[in-house]
Parts: C-alpha cells; sequence; structure tokens
C-alpha cells in the first residue's frame, strides 16, 4: 500500500490546523512540558449538571439502542422548540436533522448539493473546515476577503460581486470563528437584500456560536431576519460551544425538506443517528434553558479583558475587542521580521505561532488558517490562573524577540 492509491479528492484538503494544534498540545504534554493551550475552540466549563445527569438516566433506563437516523421524536421536538422559542423560525419534523456535530451537518449539507464546477462563497477570515469540505465535494470555494475595518463583516457590494452563475452556497458563520464578529439584523437584512436577487444560491447559517455573545439581543439569524429567504437557507447549530458539550458530538440543522431528506441518506450511509445518549441529553439541554449562561459569560467577559490586557501591552500586536465567541483575532504585522534569542526570524504569522509554542509553550493559531494574514487566534475559555499564566508567557516571549 502506497499513498498512490489514495483517492484522488484527498489530495485536495490537509488535515484540521485545529485538531493538529491538538495533537501537539497532547504529544508535548505527553513528554512533560506544560503546554497552555490557547489554540483549541473549547469551553472549559463542565456540562451542566441536570444534562450530564439525563445523560446518566438514558443509559441507565437502556436508551442504547439504534434511533432515526436524523434523531429520536424527543429530540426532533426540543430542536423544533428551539428554532421556534429562540429564533422565531418554524419548522415541520421533516425540515430538522440531528448529527454528530454540527461539522457532519455541513460536510453532509455540501456533499448533497454541490458538484465539479459549482462555487461556494466563504467570507474570511473562515472556520478553517469550510475550504476543505468544499474541495471534498469537487466544488470551488470563493473566498472573499472581508476587511478588519469593517468589523471583519461580509458586505453587500462584496457579496454582490462574488455571486456568479456557478454558486451554489453562502455560508455564513455568525459569531464568527476566528474574529467574533456579530452580524446585526441590519447587516443581514442588507446581505438579504442582494440574495432575493439570485435565487439559485442556498446560504448556510452557521450559528454554533449563537448564545456567546456578549450583549444581549445582538444575535439574529438570516431565516429569521428575511422569512422569504427561508426555503433556502440551512441552519446549523448544536450544543458543543453553548452548553460545553463539545464532547458529547451533537449538532443540528433546520432546512428546506428536500435538503434534509437528502442529508439524511447520506446520514444513513455513513454515521446514522448520533449518539443515544447525547440525544437524550440534548433535549434536556434545549428544553431546559440556559439559566447558567449570564454567570459563564460574566466569565468569560473578564477573561477576554485579560487577553485585550494582555495584547494591548505588548508592541507588535493588536486587536479589536470581539463582541462574540471566545476568541481574540490579534493582528501580529508588528512581530514579522523579528529576530528570535536563537538568531530565527519571524517571517511569518505561522513562524510567530511556532515560536509561542516552543519559547513560551503557549498554543495559538495562525491567522493564515482562517484565510487572513497576518494574524493569531487567541482562544481564552480556560482557567483564569491558565490564562494569566499563559499572558505571562506570551509577554515574556515577545519581548524576547528583537
Amino acid at each position: 500500500m502506497s499513498v498512490e492509491q489514495l483517492a484522488p479528492r484527498l489530495r485536495r484538503v490537509r488535515p484540521s490546523p485545529t485538531a493538529a494544534i491538538s495533537d501537539q498540545v497532547r504529544a508535548l504534554s505527553a513528554a512533560g512540558v506544560d503546554v497552555i493551550n490557547l489554540g483549541e475552540g473549547e469551553l472549559d466549563f463542565d456540562t451542566p449538571a441536570h444534562i450530564k445527569q439525563a445523560g446518566i438516566d438514558a443509559i441507565v433506563q437502556g436508551d442504547t439502542k439504534y434511533t432515526a437516523v436524523p434523531g429520536t421524536a424527543a429530540l426532533k421536538k426540543a430542536i423544533i422548540a428551539k428554532f421556534s422559542r429562540e429564533n422565531g423560525v418554524g419548522y415541520a419534523p421533516g425540515e430538522v436533522i440531528a448529527g454528530s456535530g454540527a461539522k457532519q451537518l455541513i460536510f453532509n449539507a455540501l456533499l448533497a448539493t454541490v458538484s465539479q464546477g459549482d462555487q461556494v462563497i466563504i467570507p474570511a477570515p473562515y472556520w478553517v473546515s469550510y475550504p476543505d469540505m468544499v474541495a471534498l465535494a469537487e466544488g470551488e470555494a470563493r473566498i472573499v476577503p472581508c476587511a478588519e475595518s469593517h468589523g471583519w463583516k461580509l458586505r453587500p457590494a462584496g457579496l454582490a460581486a462574488a455571486i456568479t452563475p456557478q454558486t451554489r452556497w453562502l455560508i455564513l458563520n455568525s459569531p464568527n470563528n476566528p474574529t467574533g464578529a456579530v452580524y446585526s439584523r441590519a447587516e443581514l437584512k442588507a446581505l438579504a437584500g442582494v440574495l432575493l436577487d439570485h435565487p439559485h444560491v442556498l446560504i448556510m447559517a452557521d450559528d454554533i456560536y449563537e448564545h456567546i455573545c456578549h450583549a444581549a439581543g445582538e444575535f439574529a439569524t438570516l431565516a429569521q431576519v428575511e422569512p422569504r429567504l427561508k426555503d433556502r437557507v440551512l441552519t446549523v447549530n448544536g450544543v458543543s460551544k453553548g452548553y460545553s458539550m463539545t464532547g458529547w458530538r451533537l449538532g443540528y440543522a433546520g432546512g428546506p425538506a428536500w435538503l434534509i431528506a437528502a442529508m439524511q441518506i447520506l446520514q444513513s450511509q455513513s454515521t446514522s443517528n448520533p449518539s443515544s445518549i447525547s440525544q437524550a441529553a440534548t433535549v434536556a439541554a434545549l428544553e431546559q434553558g440556559l439559566e447558567f449562561m449570564d454567570e459563564w459569560m460574566a466569565i468569560l467577559a473578564g477573561r477576554r479583558a485579560k487577553i485585550m490586557a494582555c495584547v494591548d501591552a505588548i508592541d507588535g500586536l493588536d486587536a479589536a475587542e470581539p463582541p462574540g465567541a471566545f476568541y481574540v483575532f490579534a493582528n501580529c504585522a508588528g512581530m514579522i521580521g523579528k529576530t528570535t534569542p536563537a538568531g530565527a526570524t519571524i517571517a511569518s504569522d505561522s513562524d510567530f505561532a511556532a515560536y509561542l509554542l516552543d519559547a513560551a509553550h503557549v498554543a495559538t493559531l495562525q491567522g493564515s488558517a482562517f484565510g487572513a494574514s497576518p494574524y493569531l487566534r487567541i482562544a481564552y475559555a480556560i482557567d483564569d490562573r491558565r490564562l494569566d499564566e499563559a499572558c505571562q508567557r506570551i509577554t515574556r516571549a515577545c519581548r524576547a524577540l528583537r
């Protein structure tokens, strides 16, 4: 066996940079290195007790068998109620699906609809997996750079210029990973005005960070803002971020019945249903609300302030305060061209991230992985004591550069 026997589609994709940094951190930790991981998109909070108990109860009660591929009736009911209650969008049972993470549902949607020659508009900075998912579906990622001066958000003129007869999808992620940008209702309405003129374009609203907004009432989703687009929008969400359930692997989506049916067919031939235990826990999560979120957001706001103070105090780094998610996307242009104590030149944001990992034992992610250079994504959802230590290490490493 050799690499020549791999399918050509695999040559079009790269390993996930976020998964790669996590593997690096685990390897260093196993070797006895004290690494602080600011590269992983995961809250350090424990899954709320009532949600864990629902999973335990499912095990004890024998709820450990296959379920319907798109999810149990109870879960679909909870998803429908969530979309109606929190987003003002109504779906029927045949218009919702659950999968093994929101990531799987995004992949299934693209694989079900994108063919060779089709284009998918992806505003940059973007989540690292979007372009590679499009490539696996044999489509073309049409990257539209968004300016930091515009809040990292896609503007109507940029969207209109990117649309071609071959455009199949627009992917819109708000709050955004890696920038934390949040689209206002007015901004979504303006983009919707462009999309209404192009009925061949589907829209994927990746809302996975919906509940991680620092201003109350800030979040809105496209199908809610412009109901005339509802039959062309796939609204993707899940419990990994807002409920600190990354390991439970449960995502869900609402969209047109024809698309949900196609995604279900793909899922039936790959993973089948998501974990029955995770489904039971997610019912409890969606039905019992987010009473813990105010406390979590207060803690996250304090951590965001720590990172912002750290960045502001370092010559060569700069960042705007992010309104959503739990990342700071810092401009590191001032570090490019500097020399490390070992005599190496920092030639890129990748070099700078590698330097911080080597010299400070702090893991971050280079902006180039998200389609924007020279930047650094710093995840701040870790224990306060460790975050303080990370800030001190980053500061010392930066001051050592010449």
